[in-house]
């Protein structure tokens, strides 16, 4: 089976660094699994999401979409993989134009991609609102209106409302504090259960991705030093990494 995002050998390296922030990664990620990227802060994951999501170019190596060469210049290539891939980002503050109503935010995919006009749009953006568990009348109100984890819903929402297929996530629960995040945690398992929905997820919390993601790939330095089930990668470390990372989460005495 093609997968439907592939990194090959990807390299990235900033204008003006003096060496790669990401270097020889290889992944692949299956139609309708999830992969999770985990590793300590500045190890990469979010160049890979970058990559993933078309907004950097490796300076070495590959991004495919469905088995092509990703092409920022192919413009029907380009369409194409808007209305596949989408992506939550981490800050729900932050990603949501305080300026707009939520309705027009949620609308924005469809509009941008042609695929529904301002007038058209309504059905659409209260059934991917409904999908995450906000009211009809969210569309008239303002993101400062909302509780965190209700403007993190939005923004679930605007990236499911055209139905992609793959669904990029940074780090989507660690500004929510722990009860609110649970329950988007719970909204992002159903959604890929309901939809068939493709998940690459960054995040810290090892016990999110033990939740979500069926695969994970640890990231150090730049690198992949281990990636497999989840549940054995987690489990049953082999990399002395991984092993640092999964001793380094909390835990409270007993």
């Amino acid at each position: 089976m093609t997968p439907v995002l592939e990194l090959k050998d990807a390299a990235v390296r900033y204008r003006g660094a003096a060496a790669d922030v990401v270097r020889d990664v290889s992944l692949a990620v299956e139609a309708g699994e999830s992969l999770a990227l985990v590793g300590e802060s500045g190890a990469g994951k979010t160049t890979l999401l970058r990559l993933l999501l078309g907004l950097a170019r490796p300076t070495a190596g590959t991004v495919r979409f469905d088995g092509a060469d990703l092409k920022p210049r192919d413009r029907e290539q380009m369409r194409r993989f808007r209305r596949s891939v989408q992506c939550v980002f981490q800050d729900p503050y932050s990603s949501l134009d305080p300026s707009r109503k939520v309705g027009a935010i949620v609308a924005e995919p469809l509009r941008s991609l042609g695929l529904a006009t301002r007038a058209t749009a309504a059905p659409e953006v209260a059934a991917a609102l409904e999908r995450v568990g906000l009211q009809a009348d969210a569309v008239d109100r303002y993101p400062h209106e909302f509780s965190g984890g209700q403007r993190q819903r939005i923004a679930i929402a605007r990236a499911t409302v055209c139905d992609p297929r793959v669904l990029l996530a940074d780090e989507p629960v660690s500004a929510l504090d722990v009860t609110t995040r649970v329950k988007v945690v719970d909204l992002l398992a159903e959604l890929k259960e309901e939809r068939g929905l493709t998940m690459v997820m960054v995040s810290h919390d090892l016990s999110v991705v033990a939740s979500l993601c069926e695969r994970t790939a640890v990231l150090e330095r730049g690198r992949v030093v281990e990636q497999g089930a989840t549940s054995q990668v987690l489990g049953e470390p082999a990399h002395p990494y991984t092993r640092r990372l999964i001793e380094s989460v909390p835990r409270l005495p007993i």
